[in-house]
C-alpha cells in the first residue's frame, strides 16, 4: 500500500472508541496484539524502552525523556497518542515525525500480518485501530534500528495495547479522575489500571501524589518486587525563575547532593514535575548502563517542544492553545491564568467530547473567563455546542454558540484588544482542529489580516 491508501484503511477502523457503548461492544485485551506481535516476529523485544503511564503529564513526560535521551546521542523512537494534525504525528523517530514512505512499509507489513491470520483463523476480528497503529510504531522502530523507545500508554494501562512491552524503567505520573466509564470511579481503581504496567523486577518512577494512588502503586511493586522511586522522596526541588510562563527549577538529590537544572521550555509550573519526572527515568537508566549523563539531561530538557499543550501562537493579544480535557487539567490551566493573567481579560474558546466531566471543567474556568464561545471539535463524539451551551452558559459571565472551531477561534481573536487572551481548550482533538486552521491563516493571510 502507498500512504495515502494507509492512512484510509487505518481510518476506516474508526480511530479511539467513541463512546462506553462502543467499550462494550469491543473486548479489551491484549490477546490481539500479542497475536499481532508475534506474527511480526515481536519487533517491540528488539528496542529497549521505558513504558509511561498516567491522567496527566504521561504524554509531555514522554517527550521530555525522549529528548533527554537524544541528547544522550541515543537514536529514539517515541509513540504518543492522540495525534493534532497528522497521524505520522504519533509515531517519531529520532525527534521526526516518520516519513509517509516508512509508515506505508510499516503498514503493508502490519496488513498482511492481520490477513494472514484472520485468514487462518487464529484472529476472530480485525484488531482496533489503536491496536493496528501500536503494532506499526513497533515494526518502525525495529526496522529504522531506534536504539531506545518511549511509549505512552493510550488508556489506562492493565489492558492498553503497549502493554505489551517489557521496558527498562516504567513511570506512572499523576493519577486523577479521567475515561471513569473506562478505568473506574474511583482513585484506587484508576491507579489499579495505571499500575498495570508494572512488570516483575522492573523499577518504577512515580509522580502521583494522591494517597490512595501512591499506596496502589506502592502495593503493586511490593507484590512484583519492582523498585519504586518516587519523585517527592528523591529530590529537594527549588524554584529559580520563571519567564513567558516557563518555569525553571532546581533539583537536589538529597543522598549526593547533585543538582540537575530543570528548564523546560513549556509553559505551566506542572511542567516543572513532568520534567523532574523524566529527569528520574534517565538516572534509573544511567544505573542500567545507558550512557546518560546529567549534562544530557539538562540539554534535553531545554531542548524539548511539546505542541497543543499551553502552546502559545501569538502575543497582541496572547493566543494559546491547550488540551485540557478534564477537571485536574482544568485545575492547572485556572492557576496558569491566575498567575500570568490576573487583571487581564480571556477570551475562552471551548469545545469538549462527550464523555468528559464538561460541567466540572466549566465550573472551574468559566468564571474566571471574561467571555466564551462554545464550538464543537470536528469529531463525531463531541458534544454539540447548543447542547454544551444548554449545560454551561450560565457559569459564564457572556458566552456565544459558533458550531465551527476556525470561526469560534477567528471571533475570539477579533473580540480581545492586544492586551487581552484568547485560549482554546477542552479537547486536543479541538487543538488539532485549530492548530490546523493557524498553519493555514499564517500560509494565506486574508486582506483583514495582512
Amino acid at each position: 500500500m502507498n500512504y495515502a491508501e494507509s492512512v484510509r484503511a487505518l481510518m476506516a477502523l474508526g480511530r479511539e472508541l467513541a463512546s462506553p457503548q462502543q467499550a462494550r461492544v469491543q473486548k479489551f485485551g491484549l490477546t490481539n496484539i500479542t497475536l499481532l506481535a508475534e506474527a511480526l516476529d515481536n519487533p517491540q523485544r528488539k528496542t529497549p524502552c521505558v513504558h509511561i503511564a498516567g491522567t496527566n503529564g504521561k504524554g509531555s513526560t514522554a517527550a521530555i525523556l525522549e529528548s533527554i535521551l537524544r541528547a544522550a546521542g541515543l537514536r529514539t523512537g517515541l509513540y504518543t497518542s492522540p495525534h493534532l494534525e497528522r497521524i505520522n504525528e504519533r509515531i517519531r523517530i529520532n525527534g521526526a515525525d516518520i516519513s509517509d514512505e516508512d509508515f506505508a512499509a510499516a503498514w503493508t507489513r502490519v496488513h498482511a500480518s492481520i490477513e494472514s491470520l484472520l485468514a487462518s483463523g487464529k484472529l476472530a476480528a480485525h484488531p482496533t485501530y489503536f491496536e493496528c497503529i501500536t503494532a506499526l510504531a513497533f515494526a518502525a522502530f525495529a526496522e529504522s534500528g531506534v536504539a531506545f523507545a518511549v511509549y505512552e500508554v493510550g488508556l489506562g494501562g492493565r489492558l492498553d495495547s503497549t502493554n505489551i512491552v517489557v521496558p527498562e524503567v516504567a513511570v506512572i505520573t499523576s493519577i486523577d479522575f479521567d475515561h471513569e466509564s473506562f478505568l473506574g470511579h474511583s482513585i484506587a481503581e484508576i491507579a489499579g489500571e495505571k499500575a498495570g504496567i508494572i512488570k516483575p523486577g522492573v523499577p518504577v518512577v512515580s509522580s502521583a501524589e494522591r494517597p490512595e494512588a501512591r499506596e496502589v502503586i506502592a502495593q503493586r511493586c511490593s507484590e512484583l518486587g519492582a523498585r519504586l522511586v518516587e519523585v517527592d522522596a528523591a529530590w529537594k526541588v527549588e524554584e529559580t525563575g520563571e519567564s513567558d510562563g516557563c518555569y525553571r527549577a532546581v533539583a537536589t538529590d538529597p543522598d549526593t547532593r547533585t543538582k540537575i537544572a530543570l528548564d523546560p521550555p513549556l509553559p505551566g509550573r506542572f511542567h516543572i514535575r513532568n520534567a523532574l519526572t523524566a529527569a528520574t527515568a534517565a538516572r534509573l537508566l544511567a544505573e542500567r548502563g545507558f550512557s546518560i549523563t546529567d549534562d544530557a539531561i539538562e540539554r534535553g530538557i531545554r531542548a524539548v517542544r511539546w505542541p497543543g499543550r499551553l502552546e502559545r501562537l501569538g502575543r497582541r493579544p496572547a493566543v494559546y492553545l491547550d488540551g485540557t480535557h478534564n477537571p485536574a487539567g482544568a485545575k492547572e490551566l485556572l492557576k496558569f491564568w491566575k498567575e500570568n493573567f490576573a487583571g487581564r481579560r480571556i477570551f475562552l474558546v471551548y469545545g469538549a467530547m462527550r464523555d468528559k466531566s464538561v460541567d466540572e471543567i466549566a465550573g472551574l474556568l468559566f468564571p474566571s473567563a471574561h467571555f466564551v464561545i462554545l464550538t464543537e471539535p470536528l469529531q463525531p463524539r463531541a458534544i454539540s455546542a447548543p447542547l454544551l451551551a444548554e449545560m454551561t452558559a450560565h457559569l459564564a459571565k457572556g458566552s456565544i454558540v459558533v458550531r465551527d472551531p476556525a470561526e469560534a477561534f477567528e471571533r475570539a481573536i477579533q473580540m480581545a484588544s492586544p492586551e487581552d487572551a484568547v485560549f482554546a481548550t477542552g479537547s486536543l482533538y479541538l487543538v488539532g482542529d485549530l492548530l490546523g486552521y493557524w498553519h493555514r491563516r499564517i500560509a494565506s493571510p486574508s486582506p483583514s489580516r495582512a
